[in-house]
């Protein structure tokens, strides 16, 4: 987590907040442009980032991080091809002064002239690692595969030697199988933090990092940050269930029923060799609720 100020803390949870972005563009030519507030169509920019996906907490992840913005600007959009744009955040605090955080680097991938703007979309440096891997024959630790990976795809490592092989399994001698289904260095790197029980991203200044799931809390979520809450209830009907007199090989009959549902009943020495028509009523149809 980046480190801020307990003025900060304060300021950004409070119901009001007075904030800006500013940002700077640097082309493969070496041309810079920089950019803020009024150059920003507001509620353009956004960032998302994140560490695993929706349902459930994930080890090994590599999730890229994606920046979009409109800017008020005449720039050649056929210049911006894999340009850097830095976005920084600014945030006044109580006493008047501004505390700024930086939000990353990130390289345009996309660049669309509007009539009057400049629509841009970007990604951080996890998208280099895209990059085809051919080290099957290499053994080595957890840090020397990560090292291969940042130096093929020319991205900067932020922990040190000494931190990894501290990890769980971060000593251990790695290899890669003759049979496995590795195409790119993002592909190991995946592997390797699955090993180190950790996940990758991208940090603020654009260097590859393993981090791990805390156990501290950071926040807590109290009643006033509740906008609204819903509760549902189902209800179904079960029109009716089509029997086969068929059974597996421990006598049980299976059943199956429209919609190509399916089920498995136990064993019931009744149904055999009966017709669906001579079942009892509540074998063949009913109703229900959840």
């Amino acid at each position: 987590m980046y480190p801020v100020s307990d003025g900060f803390l304060r300021a950004v949870k409070s119901n009001t907040r007075k904030y800006y972005w500013t940002g700077t563009i640097v082309t493969r030519g070496g041309m810079t442009y920089e950019f803020g507030a009024k150059e920003i169509v507001k509620g353009s920019g956004y960032i998302s980032r994140q560490c695993c996906g929706s349902t459930e907490i994930e080890l090994g992840t590599v999730y890229a991080a994606e920046m979009g913005i409109t800017l008020l600007s005449d720039i050649d959009r056929y210049t911006l091809e894999d340009a850097l744009v830095t976005l920084v955040f600014h945030l006044v605090l109580a006493d008047g002064s501004v505390e700024d955080v930086p939000m990353g680097v990130f390289e345009v991938s996309e660049a669309n002239r509007l009539a009057k703007c400049l629509e841009l979309k970007a990604y951080d440096f996890m998208l280099r690692f895209d990059k085809s891997f051919n080290g099957f024959e290499t053994v080595g630790t957890a840090y020397d595969f990560i090292a291969l990976c940042c130096k093929r795809c020319k991205v900067e490592f932020a922990n040190k030697r000494a931190e990894i092989d501290a990890m769980p399994n971060g000593g251990v001698t790695l290899s890669v199988y003759t049979e496995n289904d590795i195409e790119t260095c993002r592909d190991v790197l995946f592997y390797v933090a699955q090993v180190l029980g950790g996940f990758f991203i991208i940090n603020r200044e654009g260097k590859l990092k393993l981090r791990k799931y805390g156990k501290d809390p950071v926040m807590k979520v109290e009643q006033r940050h509740r906008f609204s809450s819903s509760f549902s209830v189902f209800y179904y009907q079960i029109h009716g269930s089509e029997f086969h007199q068929q059974a597996d090989a421990d006598c049980r009959v299976l059943c199956s029923g429209s919609g190509g549902c399916a089920d498995i009943l136990q064993e019931d020495r009744r149904m055999r060799d009966r017709s669906p028509a001579s079942l009892p009523s509540d074998r063949r149809s009913g109703e229900s609720r959840a």
